[in-house]
């Protein structure tokens, strides 16, 4: 029989094999099949055998919302985070063919929790939960909701607005904790609350520890292990909570006890790998035995928060500490090689969370908290529209007569107390020293090395340099520009520009008080002998920290010292 028969024949078995298993999952219910693979483990990838008959029957039916069940089913079950952000993007595909806001929004917030449980990389994460915010609002499914309130309290937490995220927190226990409750739900439905309301918990302690509420972080870590020690279905929940308690233990002192609880959640958050939460546990393993003198110990431990932080780029910022610590030892050991390798480490670090920082912050603010004011005031607004329109017409025109009226006089009125105002702070005006409390800390030798710095740069006029830039005062500082930056925040309140401009407009302003010549000046001439090149910036400026433009300034010190010399004039004669 010849070869090529053979091969035919083969082909021809395998492709009515092929046809014959399709044909019978086709003829399955897609209940049918998934109960075939729903006991797996996740990242298990012997479910595909079942999960692909599942995603080409969804397909074939143009059954979108059982192809995106199937999709996040291939994502649950893929070993790699590149399978799953590829599943991802084809879950997305399938929601938005659907037509669904909420099997949209529910897409998008499956990939931004890829990013941020699997990859930690908060931007890309931030990004989709944006997105799925928006189709939220449009859909009707208040689990989902609440889902995107909890990842955004997370990106809070991390950014160090541990207030806000706590309000984030407290909405989900309360909204989770009552379906729970509900005793007619679904098993399926109750663990998915229930996971919501233990991860809400374990957020709200870190939130509760790092605003020194320790009393109510206690309180939660034993709620959170009370609940998990009743059910088995939440292991790295658990892990969490332990975590939580061996944190906790090192701040009351137990440092062996510590130790021990710290270990015991490990294994849990290495099988997830949960990287993150493993490098905080390891820094504070190191602490307990920095605690009980075994600097070997503590050392190899520090080592290893920096090795989990070179192979995924990653480090929330208290960890920061895990570096000033290896800096510190090898410095006093002598190790010059060491201290430089971890400084640079350090250095790296700073760069992640300062690009991180910037652009979480600005657009979490931008982009969801300050559409929820808006859907808020137009919700009041919807509310109340008759009423406040009516409102509104009769105080528009009162408010036009009395303003007819008194306008000139309240005008001259806020001029003079703004001047008064003025003069008062010229003579009186000392340096804020209120300190905020930063996001990240500096030592303390770094911050009196900077201090000092920055009153002799002050005290002889550094700021009146034409082109000066947060890099090049670092720079003759001898120290960088994010130590120099986050240290202006912190003890001056405001950025490095604001800062430079307020020095500025405080030094002109005196300068004209004080000396009559400068009255005789334009207000260019006035800009550039403050080192300011922009005459319209120049009379902003002013106008902000001084509440009045610099030509109605001089117009108004001029007027003064006229009225002294009339009133010199009466009293010699």
């Amino acid at each position: 029989m010849p070869l090529n028969y053979i091969k035919k024949c083969c082909s021809l078995l395998f492709a009515l094999i092929f046809i014959f298993i399709f044909e019978n999952h086709s003829a399955q219910s897609y209940e049918d099949i998934q109960k075939k693979y729903e006991n797996l483990d996740a990242n298990n990838e012997n479910a595909f055998q079942f999960l692909e008959p599942f995603i080409l029957k969804a397909k074939r039916e143009k059954n979108y919302e059982k192809l995106v069940q199937g999709y996040e089913d291939a994502i649950y079950y893929s070993a790699s985070n590149d399978k799953k952000l590829a599943y991802s993007d084809s879950c997305i595909s399938a929601a938005q063919q659907s037509f669904n806001n909420d099997l949209i929004s529910r897409s998008y917030l499956g990939k931004g929790i890829i990013y941020y449980l699997n990859l930690k990389k908060y931007r890309p994460a931030l990004d989709e939960y944006i997105k799925a915010y928006a189709y939220s609002k449009k859909g009707n499914n208040n689990y989902q909701k609440y889902k995107i309130i909890y990842h955004m309290g997370v990106v809070k937490s991390y950014l160090g607005y541990y207030n806000e995220a706590l309000g984030h927190f407290n909405d989900c226990i309360s909204y989770f904790e009552s379906k729970i409750k509900n005793n007619s739900s679904h098993p399926n439905e109750t663990y998915n609350n229930s996971k919501g309301y233990l991860n809400s918990l374990h957020q709200s302690i870190i939130c509760y520890r790092n605003t020194k509420n320790f009393k109510k972080e206690d309180s939660l870590i034993n709620v959170g292990l009370n609940f998990t020690n009743q059910f088995s279905d939440f292991p790295l929940e658990q892990a969490y909570f332990l975590k939580a308690k061996g944190i906790s233990s090192y701040q009351q002192k137990k440092f062996n006890e510590s130790i021990v609880l710290l270990n015991k959640a490990k294994p849990i958050l290495k099988k997830n790998n949960d990287f993150s939460w493993i490098s905080v546990s390891d820094f504070y393993i190191g602490k307990n035995y920095l605690e009980l003198h075994n600097e070997d110990k503590a050392i190899a431990q520090f080592k290893k928060v920096d090795s989990i932080f070179q192979k995924h780029q990653f480090i929330v910022p208290e960890l920061r500490e895990n570096y000033e610590l290896l800096i510190k030892y090898y410095k006093e050991n002598n190790e010059h090689q060491q201290q430089l390798y971890y400084t640079k480490n350090l250095l790296k670090a700073d760069s992640i969370l300062t690009k991180d920082f910037t652009y979480l912050s600005a657009k979490i603010h931008k982009e969801y908290d300050t559409q929820n004011l808006i859907d808020d005031k137009n919700r009041l607004e919807q509310q109340n529209k008759w009423g406040f329109g009516t409102i509104l017409i009769l105080s528009m025109a009162v408010a036009f007569l009395v303003f007819v009226l008194w306008r000139y006089y309240k005008n001259e009125k806020r001029i003079r107390f703004k001047q008064s105002q003025l003069e008062t702070q010229l003579y009186s005006r000392s340096q804020n020293t209120h300190e905020s409390q930063p996001r990240f800390t500096i030592s303390e030798d770094v911050s009196m090395d900077l201090q000092k710095k920055l009153e002799k740069f002050e005290n002889e006029q550094g700021f009146l340099e034409k082109g000066l830039t947060l890099n090049k005062l670092a720079q003759s500082f001898e120290t960088n520009s994010t130590y120099l930056s986050q240290y202006i925040n912190d003890t001056k309140e405001m950025n490095f520009n604001k800062y430079i401009a307020m020095l500025r407009i405080h030094y002109i302003t005196e300068l004209i008080d004080n000396n009559h010549k400068y009255l005789k000046y334009s207000i260019q001439a006035l800009a550039c002998e403050c080192g300011i090149a922009s005459r319209q910036n120049f009379s902003d400026l002013f106008q902000e920290f001084n509440g009045i433009r610099p030509a109605e300034f001089i117009k108004r010190r001029k007027k003064d010292l006229e009225g002294n010399d009339t009133t010199s004039i009466q009293l010699s004669s």
